[in-house]
């Protein structure tokens, strides 16, 4: 029963540690509720969003995980991977984008799933730890420039070039909106202040609690609507009515698609010669999906461009209402002192917004239960991007599991939990989620404030649900500012380029993966997936460099009666007998190296009549290595030499015995140790010289 449901294992509770169960699962819940909503906006997706992240994946990621500590729910690097890949190929928060990341939420549910099921935990090790620090120091740069736009209160745009997007926001510094950054500075500067005098509170909440209140108290949002052609500007007019037409375009294409599917579907139920007819059905579907697409991508471009323009709103002398652009205000005429964005475009009217960002109204209650949308194409597009989520949600998840067990003395089984990961997206794709993983700092602030089980997270659950069903209304004022703030704090502390630099120190080619890792993320951002990948293959090309090369060294007697290396130390090596020590396995990649390395020591040593080789550190032989050594064996015998081994491990000798090749070696010629090798090798030498 355990093994289908871990949180058996929870029980008996007794009073202590479910009261250390209820103040952690408090604790996090109100650091999870706006923490959520911030992740959320990272990920591309309405603010409140974040909450239906944090409703079903907290449960279900503790009911069936290993951990008993670990807090499931939106985190930072991977509401980053969702964002950088969705905003490719829909505007965020739109009804397309919602629908994408809860069909990638799903696909991320089912590859962890099903990686759990089949043991397959073990194929993380393919992201080197030198990759993910490359890689989290430059996600977590990215993640702090891409809140730059919130705290300044303008526009910003993901295009092709993730730099591109951070230069064009720097260029609107001059245009920031004071109040939003006044909000932002002031949420920074109030989660510093509880951090360092009652670093117990919980900062974040306090900091969104009063600047709600401020928010709400000076009015600090502002909207308003106009026509399109009050626009003076006639290039921004004309743009506005290119976006209009472009969307009834698509509206129209749209309908036309659903028509043709509807007569597809009628053909099937009918008689079998309509296929032919259905087939071109089918075809003309593809062309206008094309069709849309491209206008979808065209209008994205259209509608950053627009929301980049600041006006002032003047009223006419005829008592009509104009938009002019900032600083473009006719003589004898004032704006009404506020500054005006266009914030989208419905039904051919301006939606405008003069002040700052808010959450606004979040739906109150449950979210609805709905099964994602599925579609091969789009699975096909998201497939990539699923895994490399995957993978990073995963790591992350499991180190930050296995450091609390490492002070609580508790067992961790990785593919459980991959399995309660995997429930936690699947379960959440049904409730609207985007991907979820395990928090490093809410895990944290579980451990510290005395989580004793997964009952932590059930309360966090209870306060999540409590806060969807009564509280919404009270986040409606929240500045979008402060979410941004919320973000740059959080992963600030995730920032650690001496970590790139240990890896240096360690080994170069580590540093080297690291450092490749960083420039290639920070190069292909927003394709994140790119960098990351792009470092995971350096990573495993420089391994198998490194296998294909191994250490060989020709030995000699040391003072101390030991082989140690000749050129190392200033030994001398003997004429007769030429001892190498082979550091490495023997596979396909590397025996061309091992039988280079066997016939230089012979034409260097033309004299010896015995090439024995320390094989202590050969791990593994394959079919090739075993080729090259019966070839070797037979080249230096038809010359005189014979080759003989020592050390060799069982797997090895295994091989050897079961191809046969011991008996070509001889198995007078294989000994346990190199002393023992030595002993007869030299017996065997002074009987030839007698002879």
């Amino acid at each position: 029963m355990r093994r289908f449901f871990p949180f058996i294992g929870w029980f008996p509770l007794s009073r202590e540690a479910l009261r250390g169960d209820l103040f952690a699962g408090v604790s996090v819940g109100l650091i999870l509720i706006p923490q959520s909503m911030a992740y959320a906006q990272l990920a591309g997706m309405p603010a409140y969003y974040g909450l239906y992240a944090a409703f079903l994946p907290v449960l279900v990621g503790a009911l069936w995980g290993s951990s008993r500590q670990l807090a499931t729910g939106p985190v930072a690097m991977v509401s980053l991977l969702t964002g950088a890949t969705l905003a490719q190929f829909a505007a965020p928060s739109s009804e397309q984008y919602i629908v994408l990341a809860v069909l990638l939420t799903l696909m991320v549910g089912i590859f962890e799933l099903a990686m759990g099921v089949f043991k397959l935990g073990a194929i993380v090790s393919f992201l080197s730890h030198p990759v993910v620090v490359g890689f989290t120091n430059a996600a977590a740069i990215i993640i702090a420039l891409s809140q730059l736009s919130g705290i300044l209160g303008v526009a910003s745009s993901r295009g092709e070039s993730f730099i591109a997007d951070i230069w064009g926001v720097l260029r609107q510094a001059g245009d920031a909106h004071l109040p939003t950054l006044a909000m932002a500075l002031a949420a920074l500067a109030l989660m510093l202040a509880m951090k360092r005098l009652r670093p117990q509170w919980p900062g974040v909440l306090v900091a969104v609690v009063v600047t709600t209140a401020v928010s709400w108290a000076i009015g600090f949002e502002r909207n308003g609507s106009a026509a399109i052609d009050t626009i003076d500007d006639v290039e921004i007019r004309t743009l506005a009515a290119e976006a209009v037409a472009a969307e009834a375009r698509e509206a129209l294409l749209k309908s036309q698609i659903g028509g043709k599917s509807a007569q597809i579907k009628a053909f099937e139920k009918g008689e079998p010669r309509k296929g032919r007819s259905a087939l071109a059905l089918a075809y003309e579907i593809d062309v206008l999906r094309l069709e849309v697409r491209d206008i979808e991508s065209e209008n994205r471009i259209r509608n950053r461009v627009l929301r980049k323009f600041v006006f002032e709103r003047v009223a006419t002398a005829d008592g009509a209402t104009r938009l002019y652009r900032a600083g473009n205000t006719p003589q004898g005429f004032a704006g009404d002192g506020h500054r005006w964005r266009i914030q989208r475009i419905v039904d051919g009217e301006l939606h405008l917004a003069g002040g700052g960002q808010v959450v606004g109204s979040i739906p109150q209650g449950l979210p609805s239960f709905r099964l994602p949308q599925i579609s091969w194409d789009t699975f096909v597009m998201l497939l990539s991007a699923a895994f490399v989520i995957t993978l990073v949600g995963f790591m992350e998840a499991v180190s930050m599991a296995k450091a609390m067990a490492t002070r609580t003395r508790q067992h961790i089984d990785p593919n459980q939990e991959l399995i309660g990961q995997g429930l936690a997206n699947i379960t959440g794709s049904f409730t609207q989620s985007f991907p979820v993983s395990g928090s490093f700092s809410r895990s944290a602030v579980n451990l510290s404030a005395g989580a004793t089980s997964g009952m932590a997270s059930v309360f966090t659950w209870l306060l999540v649900l409590a806060t969807l069903m009564f509280l919404t209304p009270l986040l409606y004022h929240l500045p979008q500012a402060v979410l941004a703030a919320i973000i740059l704090m959080a992963v600030i502390k995730l920032i650690n380029l001496d970590a790139m630099r240990h890896a240096w120190q360690a080994h170069r080619h580590d540093g080297i993966a690291a450092a490749a890792t960083f420039i290639a993320t920070l190069g292909f951002a927003p394709h994140l997936d790119a960098g990351i990948l792009a470092g995971a293959g350096l990573a495993i090309v420089l391994y198998l460099y490194r296998t294909m090369t191994p250490r060989v060294a020709l030995l000699g007697r040391h003072p101390d009666g030991t082989l140690r290396d000749a050129r190392l130390h200033g030994l001398p090596t003997r004429r007769d007998i030429v001892v190498i020590r082979y550091d490495g396995s023997l596979y396909f990649a590397n025996v061309p190296y091992f039988e280079d390395s066997i016939l230089d020591q012979a034409a260097n040593h033309p004299h010896a009549k015995f090439i024995l080789v320390v094989g202590d550190g050969i791990n593994q032989l394959d079919a090739s290595g075993e080729d090259v050594i019966r070839r070797l064996v037979e080249r230096l015998r038809e010359n005189g030499v014979t080759m003989a081994f020592s050390g060799l491990k069982q797997q090895v000798l295994d091989v050897m015995r079961a191809t046969g090749l011991d008996r070509e070696i001889g198995e007078h010629n294989l000994f346990r140790t190199e002393d023992m090798a030595l002993t007869a090798l030299e017996q065997r030498n002074a009987e030839q010289a007698r002879a």
